[in-house]
């Protein structure tokens, strides 16, 4: 026995807003559809994701420093207003 401890991998993703590394069940997967920012907590619609904390803090740092558009790799800016309602929902919960 070597004596190491076997630690399980887990996916990290960075968050578009707060810039910090996070496991990415603990991060909210956007993606573009039709010029709007998606939310897609099942992590299986089709195309280029970006992660953020499901929380405002992080969406408004993120929609302030134009990062969605960036990192979905999609010119112009992005329609937020679905996203903001589901973090709205979903921390009121």
């Amino acid at each position: 026995m070597s004596g190491r401890t076997h630690a399980t991998a887990r996916p990290e993703r960075t968050c578009v807003g707060c810039r910090q590394r996070a496991a990415k069940i603990e991060l909210l997967r956007i993606v573009e559809v039709e010029g709007a920012c998606a939310p897609d907590p099942s992590g299986t619609l089709p195309g280029r994701g970006a992660y953020v904390h499901p929380a405002q803090v992080c969406l408004d740092q993120a929609v302030r420093r134009r990062a969605f558009p960036r990192a979905l790799r999609v010119p112009g800016p992005l329609d937020v207003k679905a996203l903001r309602g589901y973090v709205q929902q979903s921390q009121s919960c």
